[in-house]
Order: structure tokens, then sequence, then C-alpha cells
């Protein structure tokens, strides 16, 4: 067994202090530090949090690399990228794309999921499929000219590798390619880039949506009378992505969604491939966008994803909330483990999960980042 000791123990429910944790390539449990054996291998935490790796759900891209690229050396560096900030499991996101690279890029990842287990990066949980089921008026910065009508097909022959796909209800004529894939697969059915009202919006969660992708972006507003995609998320069981990067949600927003939402809370960076790049020209799904500071924007001013990384996000809640550090790392870790079903086995440090942790200061700068029990990433 080894241990961490001299630190807070960030719990799903409560932060421990003056404990030790004992893991191998599970989590063993909470131990006093006098119980450690003489000649354990030991992390000082210097009373650093100690806290679950965290889950990122939607990321499209990081360091000049996009999901949707179909390359695996650009997985690979986008991986050994994002470890860094804290995230031990992602899901690499695709856009609206042709068909022959999204199978490119499903299939790239697909082959490299059981290979990510034991590499220096975050480990591939699956893949987020954005689009190309989407309304046309409410795109966003993905490529009209992509965009299909929903259809089951086509995800049901990655069914196994998918574990979120966006599709607009209100484009899929009796929920037809809802009910298929609700029926025949396990993949979390999220509704985004949708100009559904909050009827229709209502029908598709009942109807099998369980899930809205990065909450009031691309979808229709809560208005007092007209509720809208918005309003049919705060009023329904169902989970939510936030980005917290301060400039696509306002930051007084971060207390409302996440007292309303609770454990459906899911944050995401939605990064592009801009990440932890300088200012400049860069491409998302064949559009040119611009950076400049934590702005992303196509030519025509249409916000083009984001440069947050997944620890920048935490801080932000942290910063502008009330909200316990362990409430704050939960919508990071265990949210998006239970979002897409496997909270079973990671998302928090309860005895018996992956040891896939994270370390990390309060201004949440990570120390180190273990995955299934060994250290991937130090500072």
């Amino acid at each position: 067994m080894k241990y961490i000791k001299n630190c807070k123990i960030v719990l799903s429910d409560r932060v421990i202090e003056g404990k030790a944790l004992c893991y191998d390539e599970k989590i063993g449990g909470i131990v006093c530090p006098k119980c450690i054996p003489e000649g354990a291998e030991v992390i000082d935490a210097g009373g650093r949090y100690v806290a679950p790796g965290f889950i990122d759900l939607h990321i499209h891209g990081y360091l000049g690399e996009d999901a949707s690229d179909g390359s695996a050396e650009g997985i690979r560096k986008m991986a050994e990228g994002i470890v860094k900030n804290g995230v031990t499991g992602w899901l690499p996101t695709t856009m609206t794309v042709s068909v022959e690279q999204l199978t490119r890029a499903f299939e790239t990842v697909g082959a490299l999921k059981e290979q990510s287990k034991g590499w220096n990066g975050a480990t591939i949980l699956g893949v987020n499929a954005e689009g190309p089921y989407i309304n046309p008026s409410k795109k966003g910065a993905q490529a009209e000219e992509h965009i299909l009508k929903p259809a089951a097909d086509f995800y049901k022959k990655y069914a196994d590798l998918i574990k979120i796909a966006t599709v607009a209800p209100e484009m899929d004529e009796g929920f037809a390619a809802i009910h298929e894939l609700k029926k025949d697969t396990g993949i979390l059915l999220s509704m985004g880039h949708t100009g559904a009202t909050y009827e229709q919006a209502q029908d598709a969660i009942n109807n099998g949506i369980g899930h809205i992708t990065h909450l009031f972006n691309a979808q229709t507003a809560l208005q007092h009378r007209n509720p809208g995609v918005v309003g049919a998320a705060l009023t329904n069981d169902v989970s939510v992505e936030l980005i917290c990067d301060t400039f696509h949600i306002h930051p007084a927003l971060f207390s409302l969604v996440a007292n309303v939402k609770k454990d459906k809370l899911c944050l995401i960076t939605d990064c592009t491939r801009a990440g932890g790049m300088p200012d400049g020209e860069y491409d998302l799904g064949g559009q040119k966008f611009v950076l400049k500071g934590i702005q992303c924007l196509l030519e025509d001013g249409t916000i083009a994803g984001s440069v947050l990384k997944m620890n920048d996000a935490v801080l932000n809640v942290k910063n502008n909330t009330s909200l316990p550090i362990y409430e704050v790392v939960k919508a990071a870790s265990l949210n998006p483990a239970a979002a897409i079903g496997i909270a079973d086995k990671k998302g928090s440090l309860d005895v018996g999960k992956d040891a896939d942790i994270t370390i990390f200061d309060e201004n949440i700068r990570i120390y180190k980042t273990i995955i299934g029990g060994t250290v991937r990433y130090e500072a």
C-alpha cells in the first residue's frame, strides 16, 4: 500500500484533516498517519488538498490538437497535457464535421482507449459526439454544411465507445432516433445546439434526453413566459454541463445553477485546440477563430469554444460561490462520473474505487496527479 499524509482529504460530503489516504491501484481507505508502516511509499502533500481526479466530459482540443482530427499522436498529446490540470479521465469530444472525419476520429479514439490506461496522461473513458445532429439555427461555431437529420444507425455502430451524444430534439421527427438510441444503447443523450421551445424540450426529456450540452449556450434562453431549454433543464432531473470560464457564463449564475442542480451539475471545459496556446488564429471544425485572452471567437463574433483548464473551472466556481470545496470538486469528479454511469469505479475517494487522485493547493494549482495508483504528473 501507498499513503498520502499531511493533507486535507476531499470526500464527497466533507473534508477530513489529520488523516492519511491509503491506496494501491484502488482506494484502500483513510487511516491514522501513525499507522503507516515503516518503509511504505509515502507522499507528503504539504498541507494541500487530496481529491478525486477531475473528469472532463466535454473537451475538443488542447495544445494545438483536436479530437476531430483523428490523430493518435494528437489525442495522446492532449491526454498528457490535461493530466497537468488534474484531469484523470476524459471524453475526447468531436463536433459537426463530415461522417468520414467522425469515423476516423471514433476509430482512432477507440483504438487508444485501452492503451490510455497505462500512459502518462488522462485515461480515455469514451467519446462525446457533439453533432452532427443539431439545429442549423443554433449551430454556434459548428459547420452548417455537415449538419445532418438525426439518425440512430451511425451512433449505434459505436455504441460501446460513445458515452454522450448531442441531439437537437426538434430536428428528430417523432423522437425516432432518440427512442432507438435510448432503447438499443447506453449512450447518454444530450440536448444541445437546439432551438427547442420549453414544451419541446420537456417532451424530449420525457422521451429519453438525460443531459444538457453546455447549459445556456446554443439553446433557447430562460424567459419568464418562455422558459426555453434552459427552463426545462433547471426544472427536470437531468444532468447539465457548465463552462465556468467567466466568459461563457456570468459568474453570478454559478451559485444559482449549483443550488438548483446539485449533484447533476457537471463542470466541463469545452476546450479547443487553442487551449494552452498563445493568442492567435486557430481552426475549429474547418472554421477559423481567434483566441484573445479567454475568448475564442469566429470572425463574425460567434463564441467558438474555450481555452478553459479544468482546475481553473474549479477555481472559478470556488471563488465566485459560497459552495464548500467538496461540492465544487464533486461537480468536476463524482457528478460527471455518475452522468456517464461509472460512479461505481471513479469520481470519489471511496474504498474500492480506482485510485485516480489529484493533489492541489488553495488556488487549485496541481501538485500531483495519480491515475490507477501511479503518479502520472508532478509539478
